[in-house]
Protein backbone atom coordinates (compact mmCIF):
# COMPACT_ATOMS: atom_id res chain seq x y z
CA UNK A 1 0.00 0.00 0.00
CA UNK A 2 1.49 3.50 -0.94
CA UNK A 3 0.50 6.23 1.20
CA UNK A 4 0.81 9.79 -0.54
CA UNK A 5 0.31 13.44 0.88
CA UNK A 6 -2.19 15.62 -0.70
CA UNK A 7 0.07 18.71 -0.50
CA UNK A 8 2.19 16.54 -2.81
CA UNK A 9 0.23 15.79 -5.41
CA UNK A 10 0.91 17.39 -8.79
CA UNK A 11 -2.04 18.23 -11.40
CA UNK A 12 -1.06 15.42 -13.63
CA UNK A 13 -1.43 12.90 -10.29
CA UNK A 14 -4.92 14.43 -9.39
CA UNK A 15 -5.95 14.19 -12.99
CA UNK A 16 -4.92 10.86 -13.10
CA UNK A 17 -6.13 9.36 -10.32
CA UNK A 18 -9.39 11.07 -9.87
CA UNK A 19 -10.11 11.18 -13.81
CA UNK A 20 -11.00 15.16 -13.53
CA UNK A 21 -10.98 17.50 -16.85
CA UNK A 22 -10.51 20.73 -16.73
CA UNK A 23 -12.76 23.91 -18.31
CA UNK A 24 -12.35 27.44 -17.75
CA UNK A 25 -14.93 30.21 -17.90
CA UNK A 26 -14.69 33.03 -18.50
CA UNK A 27 -17.36 34.95 -16.56
CA UNK A 28 -18.87 34.15 -13.09
CA UNK A 29 -22.70 34.89 -14.17
CA UNK A 30 -23.69 31.91 -15.70
CA UNK A 31 -23.17 30.33 -12.22
CA UNK A 32 -23.57 33.41 -9.43
CA UNK A 33 -26.08 36.68 -10.20
CA UNK A 34 -24.09 38.69 -8.53
CA UNK A 35 -25.43 41.98 -6.14
CA UNK A 36 -24.59 45.36 -5.52
CA UNK A 37 -22.35 45.88 -2.40
CA UNK A 38 -23.74 48.51 -0.02
CA UNK A 39 -21.40 51.42 0.98
CA UNK A 40 -20.48 50.07 4.61
CA UNK A 41 -19.56 46.47 2.96
CA UNK A 42 -17.44 48.96 0.13
CA UNK A 43 -15.74 50.71 3.16
CA UNK A 44 -15.04 47.41 5.14
CA UNK A 45 -13.64 46.40 2.17
CA UNK A 46 -11.23 49.02 1.31
CA UNK A 47 -9.86 49.01 5.20
CA UNK A 48 -8.89 45.43 4.39
CA UNK A 49 -6.80 46.14 1.22
CA UNK A 50 -5.27 48.73 2.86
CA UNK A 51 -4.49 46.74 6.15
CA UNK A 52 -2.95 43.97 3.58
CA UNK A 53 -1.16 46.08 1.37
CA UNK A 54 1.01 47.20 4.30
CA UNK A 55 2.20 44.35 4.74
CA UNK A 56 2.57 43.45 1.41
CA UNK A 57 4.98 46.36 0.83
CA UNK A 58 7.09 45.64 4.12
CA UNK A 59 8.06 41.97 2.13
CA UNK A 60 6.35 38.32 2.16
CA UNK A 61 3.12 37.52 3.93
CA UNK A 62 3.32 34.10 5.53
CA UNK A 63 0.10 31.91 5.13
CA UNK A 64 -1.16 32.28 8.54
CA UNK A 65 -0.85 35.86 8.26
CA UNK A 66 -2.63 35.63 4.46
CA UNK A 67 -5.56 33.74 6.56
CA UNK A 68 -5.54 36.48 9.59
CA UNK A 69 -5.30 39.66 7.63
CA UNK A 70 -7.25 38.89 4.29
CA UNK A 71 -9.24 35.83 4.10
CA UNK A 72 -10.49 36.15 7.95
CA UNK A 73 -12.13 39.18 7.66
CA UNK A 74 -13.36 38.61 3.90
CA UNK A 75 -15.21 35.40 4.99
CA UNK A 76 -16.79 37.55 8.51
CA UNK A 77 -18.00 40.46 5.81
CA UNK A 78 -19.51 38.55 3.18
CA UNK A 79 -21.06 36.56 6.08
CA UNK A 80 -19.72 32.92 6.76
CA UNK A 81 -19.36 33.56 10.46
CA UNK A 82 -23.36 33.47 10.59
CA UNK A 83 -26.03 30.39 11.32
CA UNK A 84 -25.99 28.01 9.66
CA UNK A 85 -22.97 28.08 8.35
CA UNK A 86 -20.03 26.73 10.17
CA UNK A 87 -16.33 27.54 9.45
CA UNK A 88 -13.48 24.27 10.35
CA UNK A 89 -9.87 24.97 10.21
CA UNK A 90 -7.09 22.31 9.72
CA UNK A 91 -9.47 19.00 8.98
CA UNK A 92 -7.52 16.04 8.29
CA UNK A 93 -9.91 14.79 5.61
CA UNK A 94 -10.77 11.53 5.58
CA UNK A 95 -8.29 8.53 3.84
CA UNK A 96 -8.67 8.56 -0.13
CA UNK A 97 -8.18 4.73 -1.26
CA UNK A 98 -7.46 4.59 -5.29
CA UNK A 99 -7.93 0.76 -5.68
CA UNK A 100 -6.49 0.05 -8.69
CA UNK A 101 -3.09 1.66 -7.69
CA UNK A 102 -3.49 0.43 -4.08
CA UNK A 103 -3.13 4.15 -2.92
CA UNK A 104 -4.25 5.83 0.17
CA UNK A 105 -4.21 9.72 0.23
CA UNK A 106 -3.85 11.85 3.36
CA UNK A 107 -3.90 15.13 3.37
CA UNK A 108 -5.39 18.52 5.53
CA UNK A 109 -7.95 21.34 4.87
CA UNK A 110 -6.86 24.96 5.57
CA UNK A 111 -10.76 26.29 5.80
CA UNK A 112 -13.60 24.58 5.38
CA UNK A 113 -17.56 26.07 5.44
CA UNK A 114 -20.12 23.96 5.90
CA UNK A 115 -23.81 24.08 6.33
CA UNK A 116 -24.92 22.50 9.67
CA UNK A 117 -28.75 22.41 8.24
CA UNK A 118 -28.24 21.08 4.80
CA UNK A 119 -27.40 17.25 5.05
CA UNK A 120 -26.91 14.64 2.62
CA UNK A 121 -28.11 11.16 2.15
CA UNK A 122 -25.30 9.59 4.73
CA UNK A 123 -25.80 12.60 6.79
CA UNK A 124 -22.31 14.24 6.03
CA UNK A 125 -22.14 18.39 6.51
CA UNK A 126 -22.65 20.32 3.35
CA UNK A 127 -19.64 21.83 1.99
CA UNK A 128 -20.28 25.42 1.04
CA UNK A 129 -16.54 26.63 0.46
CA UNK A 130 -13.22 24.58 0.64
CA UNK A 131 -10.41 27.04 0.88
CA UNK A 132 -6.34 26.34 0.00
CA UNK A 133 -4.28 29.27 0.95
CA UNK A 134 -0.68 29.67 0.07
CA UNK A 135 1.68 32.93 1.30
CA UNK A 136 2.23 35.88 -0.78
CA UNK A 137 4.83 34.77 -3.04
CA UNK A 138 3.94 31.48 -4.14
CA UNK A 139 1.84 31.27 -7.56
CA UNK A 140 -1.89 29.97 -6.58
CA UNK A 141 -2.10 26.78 -8.90
CA UNK A 142 0.40 25.25 -6.26
CA UNK A 143 -2.88 24.94 -4.32
CA UNK A 144 -4.83 23.19 -6.64
CA UNK A 145 -4.11 19.51 -6.67
CA UNK A 146 -4.63 19.67 -2.67
CA UNK A 147 -7.82 21.52 -3.58
CA UNK A 148 -9.13 19.47 -5.88
CA UNK A 149 -7.92 16.23 -3.74
CA UNK A 150 -10.10 17.14 -0.99
CA UNK A 151 -12.87 18.00 -2.87
CA UNK A 152 -12.75 14.87 -4.73
CA UNK A 153 -14.18 13.49 -1.39
CA UNK A 154 -17.25 15.74 -0.76
CA UNK A 155 -18.42 14.86 -4.38
CA UNK A 156 -19.42 11.60 -3.17
CA UNK A 157 -22.23 13.25 -1.13
CA UNK A 158 -23.18 15.97 -3.35
CA UNK A 159 -23.13 17.34 -6.71
CA UNK A 160 -21.06 20.48 -6.71
CA UNK A 161 -19.10 22.22 -4.78
CA UNK A 162 -16.87 25.57 -4.97
CA UNK A 163 -13.31 26.00 -4.27
CA UNK A 164 -10.39 28.85 -4.02
CA UNK A 165 -7.08 28.83 -3.74
CA UNK A 166 -5.16 32.16 -2.82
CA UNK A 167 -2.33 33.53 -1.85
CA UNK A 168 -3.97 36.93 -0.38
CA UNK A 169 -3.38 38.74 -3.42
CA UNK A 170 -4.74 36.41 -6.51
CA UNK A 171 -7.74 34.37 -5.69
CA UNK A 172 -8.83 31.89 -7.69
CA UNK A 173 -12.25 30.10 -7.68
CA UNK A 174 -12.82 26.58 -9.08
CA UNK A 175 -16.49 25.12 -9.32
CA UNK A 176 -15.90 21.75 -9.17
CA UNK A 177 -19.02 19.30 -10.56
CA UNK A 178 -19.63 15.49 -9.75
CA UNK A 179 -19.67 13.25 -12.86
CA UNK A 180 -17.98 10.94 -15.39
CA UNK A 181 -15.29 12.57 -15.69
CA UNK A 182 -15.71 15.31 -12.67
CA UNK A 183 -14.91 18.49 -14.12
CA UNK A 184 -13.22 20.97 -12.49
CA UNK A 185 -13.90 24.98 -14.18
CA UNK A 186 -11.38 27.41 -13.86
CA UNK A 187 -13.23 30.86 -12.76
CA UNK A 188 -11.58 34.10 -13.73
CA UNK A 189 -8.81 35.54 -11.55
CA UNK A 190 -9.41 38.18 -9.57
CA UNK A 191 -6.72 40.63 -7.88
CA UNK A 192 -7.60 41.91 -4.55
CA UNK A 193 -5.66 44.90 -5.01
CA UNK A 194 -7.35 45.62 -7.83
CA UNK A 195 -9.86 47.78 -6.84
CA UNK A 196 -13.14 46.47 -9.11
CA UNK A 197 -11.41 42.88 -9.03
CA UNK A 198 -11.18 43.18 -5.13
CA UNK A 199 -15.29 44.09 -5.37
CA UNK A 200 -15.96 41.12 -7.68
CA UNK A 201 -14.29 39.29 -5.21
CA UNK A 202 -16.38 40.26 -2.10
CA UNK A 203 -19.70 39.77 -4.66
CA UNK A 204 -18.66 36.25 -5.41
CA UNK A 205 -18.02 35.24 -1.87
CA UNK A 206 -21.25 36.51 -0.36
CA UNK A 207 -23.40 34.34 -3.15
CA UNK A 208 -21.87 31.50 -2.27
CA UNK A 209 -22.47 31.99 1.17
CA UNK A 210 -26.57 32.48 0.35
CA UNK A 211 -26.08 28.87 -1.72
Amino acid sequence: MTILNASNLSLEDVQRLFGFQKQYSDSFFHLLSLEPLTEVEQHELKQIQNDFDRYLTAGKVSEGQVKFLVLAPLLRLAGFYRYPLEILLEEDIADITIEDEDTTIKGRMDILAISKTKHTKSQVYFWILLIESKNSQIDISTGLPQLLTYAYKSLNNQTSVWGLTTNGRVYQFVYIEQGNPPIYHLMPLLNFMEPPRAVELLQVLKKICQI
